[in-house]
């Protein structure tokens, strides 16, 4: 049975959130699900300056992010910038539309002093539903 997905895009036009695995520095990985908007080709996220994940990323700016359907895996492989204060404003207003989020605000009460993650997305992986396995039993 055929059944029509939507594309790549849309699907990061239109979820909510997006997991994002950093590495810690002895080696550990850290796993948390972010908001995340997906703007020119790239997926921004907006976190804490003091966060496990940016403070991972400082020591090594590779991630690995994935929407949250099991069934229709989309995995990307990305480096990723940390931006302070530059807030593009495309972006800005992507958070506002998606999260009604102002991240120019240099602080957030949840999340404390805000940057930008800018993930350049360097491999894709999956984007096409999982095989369906018949129960063998």
């Amino acid at each position: 049975m055929e059944t029509d997905y939507p594309s790549p895009a849309e699907r990061l036009g239109s979820e909510r959130n997006i997991w994002m695995a950093t590495t810690r520095p002895d080696g550990r990985p850290h796993l948390a699900p972010v908001w995340f908007v997906h703007v020119d080709d790239r997926l921004w996220v907006g976190t804490g300056a003091g966060s496990v994940r940016t403070r991972n990323l400082r020591n090594d700016p590779r991630a690995s992010v994935s929407l949250q359907d099991g069934d229709r895996p989309l995995v990307a492989e990305c480096t990723v910038q940390i931006h302070e204060r530059d807030r593009p404003p495309e972006v800005v207003a992507a958070f506002a539309e998606k999260y009604d989020w102002d991240v120019t605000i240099e602080v957030d009460e949840d999340v404390g002093e805000v940057v930008l993650l800018e993930l350049v997305p360097r491999r894709w992986l999956f984007d096409a539903p999982l095989p369906v396995i018949a129960d063998q039993g």
